[in-house]
Parts: C-alpha cells; sequence; structure tokens
C-alpha cells in the first residue's frame, strides 16, 4: 500500500459517494488506475463495504449503552452460542472479547431505557452469564468509522 493508496483511502472514508472521476483528480491519476486501485483494495478486503452512515439521535435512537459481560464459561460452543445470540440482536451495533476483567463489550443503541431495560431482559434470560454491567452514555463527544491511515506501513 502506496501513499496513493492510503490517500484514496481517505477521501472514501471521508466520503463514499465521490465519483471515480473526483477520486482520480484528488490523487493525481487518470480513472482507469484509480479503479483498479479501488478494485484492487475491495479484492484484499481492505476495503470492507461503502454505507451511509446515520444520526441515531434524528432517527429517535438517543441513547447509546455500553455493556460489560462476565461469564463462567469460556467454551467455544458458549462463544458460538452467545454469538449468534447477539448477532441477532439488531441493538447491539458492535460486539468485542475482551482483555481484562471483562469477557465481553457490547456497544448498544436503543431509543430509550424501557427499550434498553427490554433488550437487557431478553440478553439475560437468552444464555448464562456471570454479570451485566451497563455504562449509559450522556453525550457523544467524538464518533468517527475513519481508521488512522497515518499509522499504516507502506
Amino acid at each position: 500500500m502506496d501513499t496513493v493508496d492510503r490517500k484514496i483511502l481517505e477521501l472514501l472514508q471521508a466520503d463514499a459517494s465521490l465519483s471515480i472521476a473526483e477520486i482520480a483528480a484528488s490523487v493525481g491519476l487518470s480513472q482507469t488506475p484509480c479503479w483498479k486501485r479501488i478494485q484492487r483494495l475491495e479484492g484484499q478486503g481492505v476495503i470492507e463495504r461503502r454505507v451511509a452512515l446515520l444520526n441515531p439521535e434524528k432517527l429517535g435512537l438517543g441513547l447509546t449503552v455500553f455493556v460489560s459481560i462476565e461469564t463462567n464459561d469460556h467454551s467455544e460452543a458458549w462463544l458460538a452460542r452467545f454469538a449468534e445470540l447477539v448477532a441477532a440482536m439488531p441493538e447491539v451495533i458492535e460486539l468485542y472479547r475482551m482483555a481484562g476483567d471483562v469477557d465481553y463489550m457490547l456497544r448498544v443503541i436503543v431509543p430509550d431505557m424501557a427499550s434498553y431495560d427490554a433488550f437487557y431482559k431478553r440478553l439475560i434470560a437468552a444464555i448464562p452469564l456471570k454479570n451485566v454491567s451497563s455504562r449509559f452514555a450522556m453525550e457523544r463527544v467524538k464518533s468517527t468509522t475513519a481508521l488512522p491511515l497515518d499509522a499504516v506501513t507502506a
């Protein structure tokens, strides 16, 4: 990956609706080589997909909850069942397996506290968990999907 690839990725992270002509002009390439680079980056899995980012508050999804989960079962079978269960819950927009005192961390977005309570009850009824802790975001100070491409080595 060279500096042109990184610049293409920066542009696409900022606005995936840019045309090939706009991207090519910004990085100093003609359209065909630019398109081939984007195709290569997609083929390599560097570009996973292109999406529209939505404003949760404007959609009435104003409550973000970070849910820490501890479990006594660390088997592959438990994890597979847990991952399948969580993947089927549209409120969960991120799931991470963690190192440290928490086993899993979820980012959950719901309209309000009543909706979170319903989600929580479904979660704890579906699979055995040792401990579930919820932290409620009061304000979104920074939110980005852009990766720090300056840290990527050639």
